[in-house]
């Protein structure tokens, strides 16, 4: 049993939940960002106001919610079984497509060392590919040396990022972030939302911050304060990297630069510095989808042994790795990898982040909208629910905000996405208890 002495404090789950969500969300977005602006630091304040919200919201609903099951469970607590299954759905498919993102990360960073990645789109695409297998392979042994391996590799991207963001700014041009704050002359609030779905971007993954509340100490507590200070430390990272590197390289070339951070290192010291960024940059992303790789693959168990997905994802080696899960997850991986080949590297991970985006904001639909009923079944206080309701009524505007931004491409293939999950759930609804008990007669035709 966990004494208190045991449990984790507020500080250490406050840099917790800052290193989860940093990771390599941020690897690329700089140049991503470029094209938009340098006044997608206007992106960054929304974004932090947006995501401290739906942090608060989802460290309000794991108090309340302690059954397994994470967002799903909370969705079903309001909308029913279906929303279980849906924002189950959507969480599976914006991790596989997210992961394609990272992988296109690593093939960025790594394109000065081998610049035949970067001759087609084709040697991209298969540089893509074959990252996702080996990482996907590399899961095999099981999740202890995944575990390790990750834990270790964030820091790659995390010192090098956090390093620009403190010290950067000795080296920063006041001239090349004002010369490059509205490139393309759009009025501020269209262009404030043509960074919201990069910026959204770099904030995903804070859903799982509140999955371990139990042990917290005083998680009632602790864990809202911990979701908003390391939600806050990594927004004042994220807008301190990105606004500095704005102004050590021009915009033009930042615009095109397949890895930014190492292109900054260099300019700032030498070129021999910034391939070392450059390489630590490219084991963190590697690390990092080693780490999503193996947890999708756990979240497609997860649901097969609810009766969610089919029970080839629940089928386990002798190490407990789902292989079969895995490799069909890799398959679709690919497929999708293909379907978004572009010329432009940074154009095809703009793509996938747009949907990955989508996909991962409707499960926070699902599931925070929930959260005032749930407080109506656990009687809370009248202040109690004033308060929350507002702070999640913030949080669903700003996740509705979300999925505008991505785009219409991003919207119209999403909720095709969303329909077909609806198609496959009425095969599968049969598996579960009805709400309302029906006798099965003979039709009488």
């Amino acid at each position: 049993m966990s004494t208190k002495s045991s449990k984790m404090g507020v500080v250490g789950l406050t840099i917790l939940v800052a290193v989860n969500m940093m990771g390599s969300g941020v690897i690329l977005l700089p140049a991503n960002l470029a094209r938009v602006g340098s006044i997608t630091i206007l992106s960054w304040i929304v974004s932090a106001i947006g995501a401290m919200a739906i942090s608060y919201s989802f460290a309000q609903c794991s108090f309340y919610v302690t059954r397994a099951g994470g967002m799903s469970a909370y969705a079903e607590e309001a909308h029913g079984k279906s929303s279980f299954f849906m924002a189950s759905y959507t969480y599976y498919l914006s991790l596989a497509i997210a992961n394609v993102a990272i992988a296109i990360s690593v093939i960025g960073y790594l394109t000065p060392f081998f610049p035949w990645l970067a001759k087609s789109p084709i040697n991209t695409c298969i540089g893509v590919i074959l990252t996702l297998w080996v990482t996907t392979i590399a899961n095999f042994g099981g999740a202890r040396i995944t575990g390790q391996i990750s834990s270790v590799s964030v820091w790659g991207v995390i010192i090098p990022v956090a390093s620009l963001a403190f010290f950067g700014w000795f080296w920063f041009h006041p001239a090349l972030f004002i010369h490059a704050w509205n490139i393309q002359h759009k009025p501020i609030g269209t262009a404030i939302s043509s960074g919201i779905s990069l910026t959204l971007w770099a904030f995903l993954g804070m859903e799982s911050a509140c999955a371990n509340s139990e042990a917290v100490e005083n998680p009632k507590k602790n864990v809202p304060i911990a979701v908003l200070a390391g939600t806050g430390i990594a927004t004042v990272i994220y807008i301190l990297s990105t606004s500095a590197i704005q102004g050590i390289i021009p915009n033009n070339e930042l615009a095109n630069a397949a890895a930014p951070f190492g292109l900054a290192f260099a300019k700032i010291f030498s070129p021999s510095i910034g391939d070392t960024i450059t390489l630590l940059a490219v084991a963190a992303c590697a690390g990092s989808l080693l780490g999503w790789q193996f947890t999708i693959a756990q979240v497609s168990k997860a649901a097969a042994e609810n009766g969610l997905f089919s029970t080839l994802f629940s089928e386990v080696n002798t190490k407990d790795v789902p292989i079969k899960g895995m490799v069909l997850i890799t398959a679709i991986q690919s497929l999708i990898a293909l379907m978004t080949i572009s010329p432009d590297l940074n154009q095809q991970f703009n793509i996938l982040v747009n949907l990955a985006v989508f996909t991962n904001v409707v499960p926070f639909i699902f599931s925070l909208s929930a959260l005032p009923t749930i407080m109506k079944r656990h009687a809370v206080s009248a202040q109690v629910y004033m308060k929350s309701t507002f702070i999640v009524m913030v949080a669903l505007g700003f996740s509705l905000y979300g999925i505008a931004s991505t785009g219409t491409d991003a919207v119209f293939w999403g909720g095709l996405v969303m329909l077909l999950g609806y198609v496959i759930y009425g095969f599968r609804a049969h598996r579960f208890p009805s709400a309302t008990a029906v006798t099965a007669t003979r039709p009488d035709f």
